[in-house]
């Protein structure tokens, strides 16, 4: 059966490679982005690699009150929705956060609240549908704060939680709710970043991890797989180390 994908934050470098994939199998694809431009090209693209049928709708994802009509648009065109990702994000300045708090609170707003806002309604909708897949991505950033990005690992960790709740309140409904947690990925978001290459992974890898846990209906994915380890080793790290080191 040909599966609907919905994808909200399409232009992003790893939605964008998620996209390939489904549209390889001939999925029929409901782009969301707010950049119209790239977002057309992005769709003429997958037509080419073979998606069934593809929409795009242009919207900001801050403007949380277009929200239902984004989605009464995807319903109607599909009939139903198999599964959504949510995939937009920024990298907030943590050095200007510290004393912009205006820039602060719209990063988080903007990394936390209204991903929490398409989270909520799209659960909605497929609650009434009664089957689905509802995936978000966080990041590792999520599972400690640290002194480098505390304010992007704050709206990590919103996100988290927010989806593990979720997760509970649609288990009886046939719906499932996976939060993605990528470690560093070769996008245009990180590039130029003082990354280790040695952590710094595909986005095509990454999608391709994404898109089986999808299938297989994972609660969380740690993506590539040795973040899971790394992390384990970083929360054990007692608070007194910690505050002390720069992570």
């Amino acid at each position: 059966m040909t599966q609907s994908i919905l994808i909200v934050g399409a232009t992003s470098g790893i939605a964008e490679a998620v996209a390939r994939i489904y549209a390889g199998r001939g999925a029929r694809l409901f782009l969301v982005a707010r950049n119209a431009e790239k977002l057309n090209v992005i769709a003429s693209d997958l037509s080419v690699r073979g998606a069934s049928d593809i929409a795009t709708y242009v919207m900001d994802a801050n403007d949380t009150v277009s929200l239902p009509e984004m989605l009464d648009t995807a319903w109607r065109r599909f009939s139903r929705i198999d599964a959504v990702l949510i995939a937009y994000g920024t990298l907030p300045d943590q050095v200007r956060c510290e004393t912009d708090i205006n820039y602060a609170v719209r990063e988080f707003r903007t990394n936390a609240e209204s991903i929490i806002s398409c989270l909520a309604s799209l659960a909605i909708r497929f609650e009434k549908q009664g089957d689905g897949v509802i995936a978000v991505i966080g990041s590792v950033a999520g599972d400690r704060g640290r002194a480098s990005n505390y304010l992007y690992g704050a709206a990590k960790a919103a996100i988290d939680t927010f989806a593990s709740g979720l997760r509970s309140r649609l288990l009886k409904s046939g719906v499932h709710v996976l939060t993605i947690k990528p470690g560093f990925v070769d996008t245009p978001m990180t590039r130029g970043l003082p990354l280790p290459s040695i952590l710094l992974a595909p986005a095509k890898k990454v999608a391709v991890d994404i898109v089986r846990a999808i299938e297989k209906k994972r609660d969380v994915l740690y993506t590539p797989w040795f973040w899971q380890f790394i992390m384990l080793i970083i929360l054990h790290i007692p608070n007194l180390v910690l505050k002390r080191i720069k992570l």
